[in-house]
């Protein structure tokens, strides 16, 4: 039982200098601990709604003064003095104090900013590592650390739409541990800065989420270029170094069809595209491929690709678990990709993740373009046996700081690197 003597906020500027939600939850024992929450850039429409304050003069509307008040006031009324014994009882009352479907009262960010510090606080009260409280929390031991997917190449809403794909990502196959996940990647990185730098004339600049940014002159150079830099550091494609990518389609999807660079296709030939790519290039996980209303064809889209690419949901589902249910009886999907932040408190991403799981599906617990320091996605990773897990490049700090996190729990653990595409077990 744990009794709250406090929860309060400030505001704090994310990765891309933009505000977001930083909590603090204070126990009657004084056990305190603080969780920041991050923000996304490409969002899905059925995402709960960050609260943000509207003022054109400061950070131009994207002030987020509002969810901190809430917590301040509101929130801290309803929790302070409360004796509770599970996070679903925290993130009930706040729910409860919202009274809408998508958050939009009180704010998803000042939500989920009090659910993350709460949890911490059990951690720290319970006198164990967060990624053990966040096994308890499913119920299950510690098995596997997630398998690394990793930003190489940006375009789309992370990188100022120079290219339609969102992200082509590395995915370091045959490493058995997260330190040489990590080495191998560098070695890419490198490889490909030297490419794009020999190729395009330009220096490594890179994008929101540290992924470099060239001006691909159309998408599939993404992947023959992820190609190059992977032979050109002395691995493999496909054996040591597979590829990953988030399509992100809705965004270049209109009333139309599929706006393709110079190309419109419907939703057919758009599958016929992807199917392509998977043969021509080793892409072991596809991400939102089709529009998030495409209903109708993401069962054809996960058929194509059947048992030999995951078809992965993020605007999709939304880690929502009304979606994911519509997604497992239509067959749409086979990999969720869980952002706590998109449904707004960790009790509900816990049941959108067991109903993934019971329906066979893989997890990738992810993070947001606009992430802070704050380490605790590391540990859920973890903690909810996530088979990927997807942070961002190996480039600036607010990445850095979980990739360096899954370097601490491996040395204390010895967990061993979860093989793929094998799901963990529930």
């Amino acid at each position: 039982m744990f009794t709250i003597q406090k929860v309060s906020a400030l505001e704090i500027l994310d990765s891309r200098g933009r505000p977001t939600v930083k909590a603090t939850c204070v126990f009657q024992d004084g056990t305190t601990a603080s969780a920041s929450v991050p923000s996304g850039a490409s969002t899905g429409a059925a995402e709960a709604i960050e609260l943000r304050d509207g003022d054109p003069k400061r950070y131009q509307g994207l002030g987020c003064r509002k969810a901190v008040a809430n917590i301040n006031r509101d929130i801290n009324a309803a929790l302070a003095g409360r004796t509770v014994k599970a996070q679903e009882e925290v993130d009930a009352v706040t729910r409860e104090l919202d009274g809408t479907a998508n958050k939009s009262r009180l704010g998803a960010n000042a939500h989920l900013a009090v659910s993350l510090a709460f949890a911490r606080a059990c951690a720290q009260a319970r006198r164990v590592p967060l990624y053990q409280h966040f096994a308890d929390m499913m119920g299950q031991p510690l098995r596997t650390l997630p398998r690394p997917t990793i930003n190489l190449f940006s375009g789309g809403k992370h990188a100022g739409e120079l290219c339609p794909l969102q992200d082509v990502l590395v995915v370091p196959v045959s490493a058995t541990t997260i330190d040489q996940s990590l080495a191998d990647t560098f070695a890419v990185y490198q490889s490909a800065a030297k490419l794009i730098a020999k190729k395009y004339h330009m220096r490594p600049l890179s994008a929101d989420e540290g992924g470099l940014a060239p001006i691909f002159p159309d998408p599939e150079a993404m992947f023959a270029d992820a190609v190059e830099a992977i032979e050109q550091a002395g691995l493999r494609p496909g054996h040591d170094v597979a590829l990953a990518v988030d399509v992100a389609s809705s965004h270049f999807h209109t009333a139309n069809g599929y706006q393709l660079g110079d190309r419109l296709l419907d939703s057919p030939t758009m599958i016929e595209e992807l199917a392509r790519w998977a043969k021509n290039y080793p892409l072991v996980s596809l991400e939102d491929g089709l529009s998030e209303e495409d209903w109708d064809h993401w069962p054809k889209l996960r058929e194509t690709l059947s048992g030999q690419t995951r078809v992965v949901g993020d605007d999709l589902l939304c880690t929502n678990p009304e979606r994911i249910r519509k997604a497992v009886e239509l067959g749409a999907a086979d990999t969720l990709l869980l952002k706590v932040n998109q449904i707004g408190s960790l009790s509900e991403a816990k049941d959108a993740c067991l109903l993934a799981r019971r329906a066979g599906w893989q997890v990738t617990i992810s993070a947001r373009s606009g992430e802070t320091e704050d380490d605790w996605l590391a540990d859920l990773a973890v903690g909810w046996a996530g088979d990927q897990i997807k942070v961002g490049s190996i480039t600036q700090s607010e990445r850095l700081s979980k990739y360096n996190r899954l370097l601490e729990i491996e040395t204390a653990t010895r967990l061993p690197l979860v093989t793929w595409p094998t799901p963990a077990p529930l």
